[in-house]
């Protein structure tokens, strides 16, 4: 099979998820199974191509989920250009995903900040699926303001939830009266005195400057670099280990990550750059 050919795909729904980021629902030709953490490749005919990680369940292969920031000249002309009805190209999935099995029994702390909540749902859903097989599951969430928390319905239902623990933040809630959270990155509320840190794991996924300050915080909090799981999207470009964009050290991005313990990348400086 070319691994360069992507699966034609249907663009079913758009929805807003806020005012920088949108979800797009596809329907491929052909299943297209992944496993959560994992990326693919969105390509957009006669436009480009790029790196996405799934935002939807993992058990469901014959649709897929994309939550994307606009930020640049693809995911501009998806905001701008594309429809309901449009074709797209998916090819993968590429990569490691999150190691479900090594969390098993274990307590998990995720850590995630703006469009970083994208792979995480899909690590949340694929946690909700087999949730019995997981001592805890605890959520810290941090937005720029409670207007860009994404997937608001669902986040009200973990809120709620019995099977899992969620606690947000947002750097500001000026405009926002009704706000009664927290205000304060992400790090102001990891702490929690009931966190079982020598046998747990934990995970962050956001923008870099973000993850740098999480892994910094997990470290100091007690966690080892062999127990912080990062979701690392470093320049990648081909997808399969071609192209070289997304070195770090001795690794590839796109074939030994997205998803990398921190004791393998604490050595090199350009980690989060």
């Amino acid at each position: 099979m070319n691994p360069y050919q992507p699966i034609p795909a249907e663009v079913v729904e758009i929805i807003a998820e806020s005012p920088t980021i949108t979800t797009y629902r596809f329907i491929p030709e052909q299943p297209i199974p992944f496993l959560t953490g994992q990326f693919v490749e969105l390509t957009v005919p006669g436009v480009g191509e790029a790196p996405f990680t799934p935002s939807s369940d993992p058990a469901v292969a014959d649709q897929m989920e994309i939550s994307i920031m606009h930020v640049g000249k693809l995911t501009q002309h998806l905001r701008d250009k594309t429809e309901v009805g449009d074709m797209v190209g998916i090819r993968g999935p590429y990569g490691q995903g999150y190691p479900l099995d090594e969390f098993a029994g274990r307590e998990i702390l995720i850590v995630g900040g703006g469009v970083g909540l994208a792979p995480l749902r899909s690590l949340i859903y694929a946690l909700l699926g087999e949730i019995e097989r997981f001592k805890a599951v605890k959520i810290k969430f941090g937005a720029r303001t409670p207007g860009d928390i994404i997937y608001k319905a669902e986040v009200e239902d973990w809120l709620n939830s019995d099977e899992l623990e969620l606690e947000l933040t947002v750097d500001s809630d000026e405009d926002y009266p009704d706000w009664e959270g927290n205000v304060g990155v992400v790090t102001t509320i990891m702490d929690d005195p009931d966190l079982e840190i020598d046998s747990g794991v934990a995970v962050a996924c956001g923008p870099p400057i973000m993850m740098k300050f999480a892994t910094q915080k997990f470290l100091s909090m007690g966690y080892s670099p062999e127990q912080i799981y990062l979701s690392m999207e470093k320049n990648m470009s081909c997808g399969i280990g071609k192209c070289g964009h997304c070195g770090i050290g001795p690794y590839y991005v796109c074939k030994d990550g997205p998803v990398m313990t921190y004791d393998m990348l604490e050595k090199y400086s350009e980690v989060f750059e």
